[in-house]
């Protein structure tokens, strides 16, 4: 009797362990999925950026992305995967007294061509739109624009790391809301088990427009992120702090991302 319990002991503690595994896997999958612009996982980020001491009065103004990610199987060789980025803003006085202005900022729509197998090296390029859906004048250009956008990784061991780039020009633009802002956001991740991870991801970006002591915005800094579930919705959060090396006079020296992720792995 004594080793029948023994054995049902052992294999219950196998299977315990075995699940254990399992899970790890599936959260170390995901959140490399998670940290993949252009992986065939469908999924809505939402990502909140605070940038403190904005302005003339040192005020706070907030961004939240809303960014679904879908993706499309145009033949056995190439997929698309589409990125949109609608912007809600916060956007503090900019003398003394004037409001605050609520409202949505201009869209951003990228289509990545992707293929199928790369590789090491995952890739994809491809258009990116610039939709004037600016709920207020002074929260974006209003203008129409167009660029190109690739990103490229490669996902070695426990590592997530490669880059994004893209350049915007307007089209057909009203004098003095010219568009020809360049961004690139390289990032490097480290998988832990359990989930955990951790990550840098600054969004370095120049606006050729500007004047050239006000063209560059250049954050350092990093962050956290774990993979989790309730019930069975797959979620990613991550929280973010960044200090400008460079920046324009408008913007304060530090700012948090962060980042709630919704996915819908097949």
């Amino acid at each position: 009797m004594r080793t029948n319990h023994k054995i049902l002991l052992a294999l219950y503690a196998l299977a315990t362990t075995n699940l254990a595994v399992a899970q790890d896997q599936t959260a170390s999958d995901l959140a490399k999925k998670a940290q993949n612009p252009i992986a065939s996982l469908i999924s809505v980020p939402i990502q909140s950026n605070i940038n403190f001491d904005w302005g003339p009065e040192g005020d706070t103004f907030a961004v939240i992305n809303i960014q679904p990610v879908l993706p499309f199987k145009l033949n056995d060789d190439w997929n698309v995967v589409t990125r949109t980025i609608l912007p809600i803003v916060s956007q503090p006085g900019l003398t003394p007294g004037q409001d605050r202005k609520w409202g949505t900022g201009d869209t951003v729509f990228t289509a990545f061509f992707v293929p199928a197998d790369s590789g090491d090296w995952t890739w994809g390029v491809g258009p990116v739109v610039h939709l004037p859906t600016t709920s207020n004048s002074r929260l974006g250009k209003d203008e129409w624009g167009a660029g190109v956008s690739a990103v490229a990784l490669t996902m070695p061991g426990r590592w997530v790391m490669g880059g994004l780039v893209s350049n915007v020009w307007g089209i057909d633009e009203d004098p003095g809301d010219e568009i020809n802002l360049f961004i690139f956001q390289p990032f490097v991740n480290y998988n832990y088990d359990k989930g955990w991870y951790l990550t840098f991801s600054p969004i370095i970006t120049a606006d050729w427009e500007a004047p050239s002591d006000q063209k560059w915005t250049v954050p350092v800094g990093g962050g956290i992120g774990k993979i989790f579930k309730i019930g069975s919705q797959a979620m990613n959060a991550q929280v973010h702090y960044y200090y400008n090396v460079e920046k324009p006079d408008i913007l304060g020296d530090s700012s948090i991302r962060l980042q709630l992720q919704f996915m819908f792995p097949k």
